[in-house]
């Protein structure tokens, strides 16, 4: 829209660039400041049930900002790549599974590992170089052909969308946000971490108005993208190694933000703090979390941001498989792990 409303000083793709920047920026301080992270509020400790809650209330913003702008006409997401009525379960499923018990062996999902490695975790940026690769691997490299074969097991079920079915989409946010209202209730976060998670959600569904809408060129249509992590950190490391032929996109501005994001508001909060691994099992198995993440990133459509928090905020039933396929993984591996500590020594 603003294209063809103004004479704009830069091209799409430089508008997408900014836009991730900001988002990622914005992103990078309040996911620092509330330690948002869907992985802490799935594994034993003493802040899980707050950390839940603070997930909860993200992804109820988002539901009902991105509903409501659904709506009224804001945005159509119907052609987006998460709701499609050809659901590729198994790969969803193996993705989501395999993200789940990475997560834990990382002690981190990947948004909250980007935000650690812009604080000086040295482990965390470890793991999303790691992550990064196996993606792209699992995209366009080497484990392609598994990621065809998996995709290839697909099931028709006729919709996409949980606002397809009786009742439509106001119906169904609805009853999806009051769950999650309840469960913020229960679990009680801190208030300050539901304020930082509320815009969390609010980013998601302006990332989805701002490149579907506001930045929608009709002579160079982009995708219409929102938070991600899973295809921006592949994108960002393709750019990395070839940025004389691809230029910097949404993708690459969002994780350059989130990086910048989480630093800034770590320097002024003062808990910057360089930390490393301490022996070989520990980086071992941090890599091994990290291959498992971006290999199941991949299969499933996204991370626990990418598919759990923006695509289930369009009630893709994809995103949703992906999401509980994500949270089944991280509950079996902190459950074997938890019998077997000696598999996971103490930090």
């Amino acid at each position: 829209m603003l294209f063809d409303l103004y004479d704009l000083p830069f091209d799409v793709q430089g508008a997408h660039l900014l836009l991730g920047l900001a988002l990622g920026l914005a992103f990078g301080i309040a996911a620092q400041i509330s330690r948002f992270c869907l992985r802490r509020g799935l594994v034993a400790g003493p802040d899980r049930a707050p950390a839940l809650g603070t997930w909860a209330a993200a992804l109820a913003t988002a539901i009902v900002a991105t509903s409501a702008a659904t709506w009224a006409g804001w945005i159509d997401l119907t052609d987006h790549r998460l709701m499609s009525s050809d659901l590729p379960w198994l790969a969803v499923v193996v993705g989501g599974l395999s993200f789940g018990v990475g997560m834990v062996l990382t002690r981190g999902c990947v948004s909250r590992l980007t935000v650690l490695g812009g604080t000086g975790n040295l482990r965390a940026l470890t793991v999303v170089v790691i992550f990064a690769l196996v993606a792209h691997a699992t995209l366009k490299g080497v484990l392609a052909p598994a990621r065809v074969a998996l995709g290839s097991v697909t099931t028709d079920i006729g919709i996409g969308s949980l606002a397809e079915l009786p009742g439509g989409l106001l119906t169904w946010a609805a009853l999806l946000v009051a769950g999650l209202i309840t469960a913020v209730a229960v679990l009680r976060p801190r208030p300050l971490h539901v304020v930082m998670a509320v815009g969390i959600g609010l980013l998601v569904t302006f990332g989805w108005i701002a490149t579907g809408w506001l930045l929608m060129d009709e002579f160079d249509p982009l995708p219409v993208q929102s938070l991600a992590f899973t295809s921006p950190w592949a994108d960002t490391l393709f750019w990395t190694v070839a940025s004389s032929s691809i230029p910097a996109g949404f993708g690459v501005g969002m994780i350059g933000g989130v990086v910048g994001g989480a630093f800034l508001s770590a320097m002024v909060r003062r808990e910057l703090a360089f930390s490393s691994f301490t022996d070989a099992p520990q980086t071992l198995r941090y890599v091994a979390g990290g291959a498992l993440m971006g290999f199941g990133g991949v299969l499933a459509g996204g991370c626990t941001v990418g598919a759990g928090l923006s695509g289930v905020s369009m009630l893709s039933i994809a995103a949703i498989i992906a999401l509980l396929s994500i949270t089944a993984g991280a509950l079996i591996a902190d459950r074997a792990l938890g019998r077997a500590p000696l598999l996971l020594p103490a930090e």
